[in-house]
C-alpha cells in the first residue's frame, strides 16, 4: 500500500514556548485551526490523550479520533488518528516547533498517511486533503499567534441566557431542529439543511439582521443530545475572521438555562470597509455582539415558548 509522506513549515513572529502552548490546549484548537469545527478530550494521561475533533476535509465535515503524545523539553507533539476519517487507511504527523530567537519560530508539520483503496483517486483525495489542511492549519495559527504577541484586541466573547419553564429535551430539540427554523423563527428567511452523519449538522441561513440587512450564513455544527451545540462558521461577513460558539442547556430548580456563547475575531481590515472610515474596535465590537445578541436572543425566546406550551 502507497505512503504518502510530505512536510508543511511556516515562521511566526512569536517564541517557541508560546507556540507548543497553544498547540497544546484542546479548547483552542477550534479558534486557531480554520478547518477545525469542535475538538473534545476523551481522556489525559500524563503526556498524553486521546481527542475527537471534528473538522472539514477537502469541503465535507466529518470527524476522527486522535492520540497526542506531547514532549516539552524537545517543543514537539506527536499525533495519529485512531478511529480515521472517510478515505483514510492511516495518518501520523508531528508538529516540531524549532526556535529562530527570542521572537521567532519554525513550526514544522509533518505527516505520512495512507488511503483506504490503494487507487490513484484515493491518493490524491488524502493527498490534497492533508495540503490543504496543513496550509489552512499552519496559517491560522501564524494570524492567531501574532495578533496575540503584537497585542491587538480582536478576539472577544459574551453570552446571552434565558430561563425557560419547560423540559431540557424541548428547548433542545428547538435549537438542534434548524431544518424547521425557516417557519418558526420570523428573521430566518430560508434554511439549507444537512446532517450527515446524525450529529454533524451543516446549516446554511438567509437571516436579517436588526437593520433590515439580509445576510447569508453556513455553519458546521456538532450536536450532543440535550447538553451542547457546538459550531464554527465557514462563511463569513467582511468583518469577521472568526466567529464559533455553542448552545449550551442545563436543568436548574425544575427549569432550563439556555445559553448562546460566542467567540469572535473582528477583521481589522474589514472594520472601516463594513462600518465606514470613522469607526473604531469598539464601534465594530458594540456592533458584532449587537447584532448576533439579538439574533441568539430570538432563537432562545422562541425556544422558550415552544418549551413552554408543551409543557
Amino acid at each position: 500500500m502507497t505512503t504518502h509522506e510530505v512536510e508543511h513549515e511556516i515562521t511566526v513572529a512569536a517564541p517557541a514556548a508560546d507556540v507548543y502552548r497553544l498547540l497544546s490546549g484542546v479548547e483552542d484548537l477550534p479558534r486557531i485551526f480554520a478547518p477545525t469545527v469542535f475538538v473534545e478530550q476523551v481522556e489525559r494521561k500524563g503526556d498524553e490523550e486521546q481527542i475527537r475533533v471534528w473538522a472539514t476535509v477537502n469541503g465535507e465535515a466529518m470527524s476522527w479520533t486522535s492520540r497526542r503524545v506531547f514532549d516539552e523539553r524537545v517543543l514537539r507533539i506527536d499525533f495519529w488518528q485512531e478511529a480515521t476519517a472517510a478515505r483514510i487507511d492511516s495518518l501520523r504527523g508531528s508538529y516540531v516547533i524549532e526556535p529562530l530567537g527570542e521572537h521567532r519560530s519554525r513550526i514544522r508539520l509533518l505527516h505520512t498517511c495512507r488511503a483506504l483503496d490503494d487507487d490513484a483517486e484515493a491518493l490524491e483525495w488524502v493527498a490534497r486533503a492533508v495540503d490543504q489542511n496543513s496550509r489552512l492549519q499552519l496559517a491560522s495559527l501564524k494570524d492567531s499567534l501574532e495578533q496575540a504577541h503584537a497585542g491587538r484586541d480582536l478576539t472577544f466573547s459574551f453570552e446571552d441566557t434565558v430561563r425557560v419553564a419547560g423540559s431540557v429535551e424541548d428547548v433542545y430539540d428547538f435549537v438542534n431542529d434548524a431544518h424547521l427554523w425557516g417557519d418558526r423563527l420570523p428573521h430566518i428567511l430560508t434554511v439549507r439543511f444537512v446532517e450527515d452523519p446524525v450529529g454533524l449538522q451543516t446549516l446554511e441561513t438567509d437571516t436579517r439582521l436588526e437593520d433590515g440587512s439580509v445576510h447569508t450564513t453556513k455553519a458546521y455544527r456538532v450536536c450532543f443530545p440535550h447538553r451542547r451545540i457546538a459550531y464554527k462558521a465557514a462563511r463569513l461577513p467582511a468583518l469577521l475572521s472568526l466567529h464559533i460558539g455553542s448552545w449550551t442547556f442545563e436543568e436548574d430548580g425544575g427549569g432550563v438555562l439556555a445559553s448562546a456563547r460566542h467567540t469572535v475575531a473582528l477583521d481589522a481590515a474589514g472594520i472601516a470597509e463594513y462600518l465606514g472610515p470613522q469607526a473604531s474596535v469598539g464601534d465594530a465590537k458594540e456592533y458584532v455582539r449587537s447584532a448576533l445578541s439579538a439574533n441568539s436572543l430570538a432563537t432562545l425566546r422562541c425556544a422558550k415558548e415552544y418549551a413552554e406550551a408543551r409543557r
